[in-house]
């Protein structure tokens, strides 16, 4: 089982009040202030795929440079075939060139036949019969049509998806700048673990790459020096949080470093806590696994996209099948199932992992709203 991390009374640390927890909003952009993105390092577009894109990827030149066949057939003016019919044929002079898919377009042709289009290729010049008609760039691809020069293939600030490959590698493009910040995540528990192989998997499809170190248990000094060990962008404690014994993830910190808050106004995830140690930002992450899902989704995500320089993305609207009713004075995370018709909610705080297990995005209510009526068109969060 995960440790406790909800607030209680511990010798050396504070009871964690209501009063005390850091508003959301605020958090975020203490947690990320003066971050910023990590360098771009270059790679082969095969290693690239996942990261975020250190700059626009630009067309270097029209593709195609010319104008293609895209079937095999024979090449043609279309003017010099309109109107051909089997009941109206047209008499060619001479034999047409035959294409195959991919090549270019002779001079003075600008469609392509099928092959049933001339039943006797070989006739004599001037009896050579063309039965069909083809209007003009039928069956052909035109200069520039898949990419012209200086159009922006991919954008700064975005995720680079394998179904970019095909495009930058037709245009010659090998090797693309993009940045890849890399987490540390620290399990300060056994139970910490399977959380620690969800967020890694989270982390790398937003981009960045998880590193895992060996569980430090639960004394300060150990989890402190786990904290300022490898080199990373940003560490990740997991577990330990709260407030009781065996917790200790925020006393680590002190010893490292710096914590700017223990405890913010989120549900799930009231006891994570942030700060700094050897000059990165570090991220306190509640074990029980749906409040470790919230706090990432809410202050990781958005600290790992400030080093990876993620570009804002648009809004994602949905209406809820279901009424959400949430606490003033908290935000709060409520983990939903997408459905054609809508957003069905699957539980509030604290949701069952069995439940957990069904959601594919997720509702976050501010702190200043009850809830939302059923039928209430809502931006999600994307799991």
């Amino acid at each position: 089982m995960w440790t406790n991390d909800e607030p209680s009374s511990v010798a050396g640390l504070p009871r964690l009040a209501s009063g005390a927890l850091m508003a959301l909003a605020e958090a975020r952009g203490r947690l990320a202030a003066g971050v910023m993105p990590v360098a771009p390092i270059s790679l082969g577009l095969g290693e690239a795929v996942g990261g975020m894109l250190a700059g626009d990827v630009v067309a270097m030149a029209d593709l195609p440079a010319r104008t293609l066949a895209l079937r095999d057939g024979w090449a043609v003016a279309a003017e010099a075939v309109a109107g051909a019919s089997p009941y109206a044929p047209i008499l060619l002079a001479s034999q047409p060139v035959w294409v195959e898919a991919g090549d270019d377009l002779p001079p003075g042709t600008d469609a392509v036949l099928g092959q049933e289009a001339i039943p006797d290729p070989e006739a004599p010049p001037g009896r050579i019969r063309v039965v069909e008609e083809a209007p003009a760039t039928e069956g052909t691809r035109g200069a520039g049509a898949d990419l012209s020069r200086g159009q922006n293939m991919a954008a700064a600030g975005t995720r680079l998806a394998p179904s970019r490959i095909l495009g930058l590698a037709a245009c010659g493009i090998a090797r693309v700048d993009v940045r890849r910040p890399m987490v540390r995540l620290v399990a300060t528990g056994p139970a910490g673990a399977a959380v620690c192989a969800a967020l890694a998997a989270f982390i790398a499809a937003d981009g960045g790459i998880a590193v895992q170190t060996r569980q430090p248990g639960r004394h300060a000094d150990a989890v402190a020096e786990a904290i300022l060990g490898s080199p990373a962008d940003a560490v990740f404690v997991i577990g330990g949080t709260g407030f009781g014994r065996t917790d200790v993830s925020a006393a680590a910190l002190t010893l490292a470093g710096t914590v700017t808050a223990h405890g913010v106004a989120l549900r799930p995830g009231e006891t994570a806590g942030f700060g700094t140690a050897g000059g990165r930002p570090v991220l306190l992450v509640p074990g029980r696994p749906d409040a470790a899902l919230a706090s990432y989704l809410t202050l990781g995500r958005p600290l790992l996209g400030a080093l990876a320089g993620t570009r804002a993305t648009d809004r994602r609207i949905a209406p809820l099948l279901r009424k959400i009713v949430s606490t003033l004075g908290m935000s709060e995370l409520v983990f939903v199932q997408c459905r054609p018709e809508g957003i069905e909610p699957l539980g509030s705080a604290e949701i069952p992992l069995h439940r957990l297990a069904l959601a594919d995005a997720a509702v976050l209510v501010p702190p200043e709203r009850e809830g939302y009526v059923e039928g209430t068109s809502v931006e999600i969060i994307p799991l």
